[in-house]
């Protein structure tokens, strides 16, 4: 164990402070739905799942799309041993999400707010062999309380672009104390190991995006046949996925369109559905919600809907990614290119640079400024969608070497 320096020592007394406030918060979101009725409580180190026997792996990345892109890294460790694993997370959706995606001999929890005492149950119930650490999401208090305990630590997936690294460079004493606790750091590009470097880590490597190894996203198959049986015999299909106010670029180039294919837009945040059809409105179209169980009998269909992706890759053989004509700065493209769905997009990608990269390198994804995308809308992408899943059915088998490191560090090779 690495004793902890000033800045982390301020933070960690900090945090016994927080159970004082932390029922009340939890109450509050409950009450607004931003947490689960019958889990929320878990957040406060209680679990709500029997511990397995036989060694544990405990992995954590914040939010949907980091959860999502374990599942590769898990099935790489299960080939390799006889482990169990743990994924926890911090956000409703991504508990939600991966319980329709989630690998063999894995469960979810949350994990709890970062406080000494809360972190103690969760430790004592759960008692992982390793611990790995996803992309940039670090709580102090655990990675410190997993450290006092002997818990070998990994940090994998790194990513840290400019904006990310000057808000932590103010408390690079506090991440340079954290980072010297992990025995294996990776970072997804050059300028997030940069970065790191920059903030302490020390042995920085670069190895390929966790996104691009996760298996294809899973699909109710009674949902699917039904969605099909609805489209047979309609105009051809394109889906705008993960979109946030960015829409309106695809809206006016989609309007453009004298024969117009059907549109879905599977919004990142669902609860923008009655916005952004208003939004279809505005531009002299019409929409239907699957929320409210209304199928596509209009100009463009909501996909207002969780866990469902995987339906809307399979039958839609074109994407363009949402986060690319704004400062969202894009989105995953991985999860099309795993089902076959070819990958257009903006010109704001700096999010997944690297990944857009490694894909245009094979063409195998297009970048449309909006004045042209409704030229591309139409035009036959399948050769794009055919390189776009050959990357991906390789990355899918990569994993193998960083699976047995992680084995190793935490004794279970």
């Amino acid at each position: 164990m690495t004793r902890p320096g000033l800045a982390l020592g301020a933070y960690l007394a900090a945090s016994r402070l927080i159970p004082l406030a932390a029922p009340g918060v939890l109450a509050r979101r409950l009450a607004k739905g931003k947490e689960l009725p019958d889990r929320w409580r878990e957040k406060l180190g209680e679990p709500s799942l029997p511990r397995p026997e036989g060694p544990l792996i405990w992995l954590h990345a914040v939010g949907l799309g980091e959860v999502l892109a374990l599942r590769g890294l898990v099935a790489a460790l299960a080939h390799q041993s006889q482990a169990e694993f743990l994924v926890t997370s911090t956000t409703r959706g991504s508990a939600e999400v991966l319980a329709k995606n989630l690998p063999a001999r894995t469960r979810h929890q949350f994990l709890p707010l970062d406080a000494p005492r809360y972190l103690a149950r969760f430790l004592d119930h759960w008692r992982p062999d390793l611990s790995i650490w996803a992309e940039q999401d670090l709580w102090p208090g655990a990675i410190q309380a997993a450290d006092a305990r002997g818990i070998p630590l990994a940090m994998v997936n790194a990513r840290m672009n400019a904006d990310a690294y000057a808000r932590r460079r103010r408390w690079a004493g506090l991440y340079a104390d954290l980072f010297a606790r992990f025995r294996l750091i990776t970072a997804q590009d050059p300028a997030t190991a940069r970065h790191l470097q920059a903030l302490g880590a020390q042995g920085v490597r670069v190895a390929a995006s966790l996104k691009a190894a996760a298996p294809p996203l899973a699909a109710d198959p009674r949902a699917l046949a039904a969605v099909r049986e609805a489209l047979v015999g309609h105009r051809p299909v394109l889906l705008a996925s993960s979109h946030h106010e960015d829409e309106f670029a695809v809206l006016s180039a989609f309007r453009a369109l004298e024969d117009r294919p059907l549109l879905i837009i599977a919004p990142r945040d669902p609860g923008r559905a009655a916005e952004i059809a208003a939004r279809v409105a505005e531009h002299g179209m019409t929409a239907t919600l699957r929320s409210e169980g209304k199928g596509p009998t209009a100009d463009v269909w909501l996909a207002d809907t969780l866990g469902e992706m995987g339906l809307w890759y399979r039958l839609c053989p074109v994407t363009i990614i949402g986060g690319t004509f704004g400062p969202t700065e894009g989105h995953n493209p991985w999860e099309p290119a795993a089902l076959g769905s070819a990958i257009l997009h903006g010109p704001r990608i700096a999010n997944f640079a690297a990944d857009f990269t490694a894909l245009h390198q094979s063409a195998a994804a297009r970048l449309v400024q909006p004045d042209s995308l409704a030229k591309a809308l139409v035009e036959d992408h399948s050769a794009l969608a055919g390189r776009a899943r050959t990357l991906s059915e390789d990355a899918q088998g990569s994993l193998a070497s960083l699976a047995a490191e992680l084995l190793a560090l935490g004794g279970l090779a």
